[in-house]
């Protein structure tokens, strides 16, 4: 199965969510194309729409390999593996976390504006991501959403390797993804269209829904 666009992504995965229809359900996307996959869902769900905002934490000296990764609320992510091989020190480690923090709280800032988080607590927490690689980044998103409170944690995904996904399932309550292709090439494989998502298109995704809850404002 190959997905058109983020947005038929996300009417697949909110068909197998219909049974969240009637619960106290919050949708949170990984910015920034989890957005787009997420609105669906919240949309169909006549769920409010939130973000959950991560950064992965780079090798100082190879910075597109990843060694962990953090989210919000001090959610934090290491693979002890890669720091090993790569030789990188406690010190380092905390120089990069202190500099992806800092970014990860503009980015928050960014993107909410003045609006504040969708309390959590006694809901069904439902995490989205267009598609997962490694799923560092999304289990720290996971762990973020955990300290929150909800009463039951979602995780949300078109395409994922069945490896990852297995491990993801002991961060989540339940985990809904579409396609486990094996071998697992890229998320983009799994996309006719896999155009970048911009800061502002999920800025103006998340003004449609009000502060207050519920789902989208008409358009």
């Amino acid at each position: 199965m190959r997905f058109v666009d983020r947005a038929d992504a996300g009417r697949r995965l909110a068909a197998q969510l219909s049974y969240l229809r009637d619960e106290p359900v919050v949708v949170l996307g990984l910015p920034r194309g989890g957005v787009p996959v997420a609105y669906e869902i919240a949309t169909a769900l006549g769920a409010p729409l939130d973000v959950v905002v991560v950064r992965k934490l780079g090798v100082p000296f190879q910075p597109e390999l990843g060694m962990g990764a953090i989210g919000e609320d001090g959610a934090r992510v290491v693979n002890p593996e890669v720091v090993r091989m790569a030789g990188v020190t406690e010190r380092q480690i905390a120089e990069v976390e202190a500099r992806e923090r800092a970014e990860l709280e503009r980015r928050a800032r960014r993107f909410r504006g003045d609006r504040p988080r969708v309390p959590l607590t006694g809901r069904t927490a439902v995490v989205v991501d267009d598609g997962i690689a490694t799923g560092a980044t999304v289990r720290a998103a996971l762990r973020a959403i955990r300290r929150r409170g909800p009463a039951q944690l979602v995780l949300a995904t078109p395409v994922a390797p069945r490896d990852v996904i297995a491990d993801l399932s002991e961060e989540a309550d339940a985990v809904v993804c579409l396609e486990t292709p094996q071998p697992f090439w890229a998320v983009g494989a799994a996309y006719l269209d896999f155009d970048q998502v911009g800061d502002e298109a999920v800025i103006a995704t998340l003004a449609r829904f009000p502060p207050e809850g519920g789902g989208p404002l008409p358009p």
